[in-house]
């Protein structure tokens, strides 16, 4: 079933999936901060929502264009939760080929080149969503709504 040299693989193996799972943190910290940022934008979704039946029109004004920008705020989270999660899905995937490609005789290098182009395409895109987040939360109008 096995050979002898297919388990000597098995160490050069891991120590190739450490650089990979270093990048699961990397994405797992990436993660972490969208999901803060994403239950920051739902609170400030609350406030503004709680003054839309405000009786003076003017506050109630500002609060449905700053909801406006805060729900394209959190699209773009979403979308780039989304992406961070797509490319550690790959991540995983491309683990899971390096072993199986030392277990089997199989040539899967290029599969795991394709999955790890992938999931850098993932991340970049994730960072990209995050910074135009950052930017229109940055540029966003400032409401004096509390």
């Amino acid at each position: 079933m096995f050979s002898s040299s297919t388990f000597s693989d098995i160490p050069h193996v891991i120590q190739l999936a450490v650089a990979p799972v270093f990048l699961l943190t990397a994405v797992g910290t990436l993660l972490a901060v969208l999901t803060n940022r994403l239950g920051r934008s739902v609170d400030r979704r609350r406030v503004l929502a709680s003054h839309l039946l405000d009786p003076e029109a003017q506050v109630a004004a500002r609060a449905r264009e700053e909801l406006l920008d805060v729900e394209q705020r959190i699209r773009l989270i979403y979308a780039a939760i989304a992406l961070a999660v797509l490319c550690a899905i790959f991540v995983c995937l491309l683990i899971a080929l390096a072993f199986v490609d030392a277990l089997i005789a199989l040539d899967l290098a290029r599969w795991v080149a394709a999955i790890f182009v992938l999931a850098m395409l993932a991340l970049t895109g994730s960072l990209g969503v995050f910074l135009r987040e950052i930017f229109l939360a940055v540029s966003g109008a400032r409401s004096p709504i509390r």
